[in-house]
């Protein structure tokens, strides 16, 4: 498993451009909040426990991957953003899919405008991974504008 420090390296390399560092800020969350509401929304097995749906075992396993990473302040902030989105998708219900498809659509147009002006392909090209690492990122810098040392905090 690469490490953290590696991921975001990488990851930074094509997101250097300022219009598409601002895109990816807005961007990726939404993407991450529709990608769980459209998971939210497929039908699962009968004899599944109510509260068990694809979202939740997307999370299980993004969490999983972040836990892999050996930072705890990482794990922590990741687990607070994805519980967040979950308990507003439960709020949304039952109207959440076609709003969930749309932000997803619209996010994703946004993504690659960005890659257009940055005139680089999307990290997740290369490696799956990277759309994991991307909310990451997002917090990384949102940290780095409120401290001069982001460090610190991640």
């Amino acid at each position: 498993m690469r490490k953290l420090d590696d991921y975001l390296e990488e990851y930074s390399q094509s997101h250097q451009n300022k219009t598409n560092k601002n895109i990816h800020r807005f961007a990726v969350p939404a993407i991450m909040f529709s990608v769980l509401g459209l998971l939210k929304a497929l039908p699962v097995p009968e004899s599944w426990p109510l509260y068990l749906d694809w979202s939740v075992l997307a999370v299980i396993l993004s969490l999983i991957f972040y836990a892999s990473l050996k930072n705890s302040k990482i794990f922590g902030i990741m687990f607070v953003w994805l519980m967040l989105q979950m308990l507003i998708l439960e709020f949304l219900r039952p109207h959440f899919f076609f709003l969930c498809l749309f932000i997803f659509v619209v996010g994703w147009i946004f993504q690659f405008i960005g890659h257009k002006i940055e005139g680089k392909k999307p990290s997740f090209f290369k490696d799956l991974f990277f759309l994991l690492i991307g909310p990451i990122w997002v917090e990384k810098t949102f940290f780095q504008k409120k401290s001069n040392n982001a460090k610190e905090i991640l």
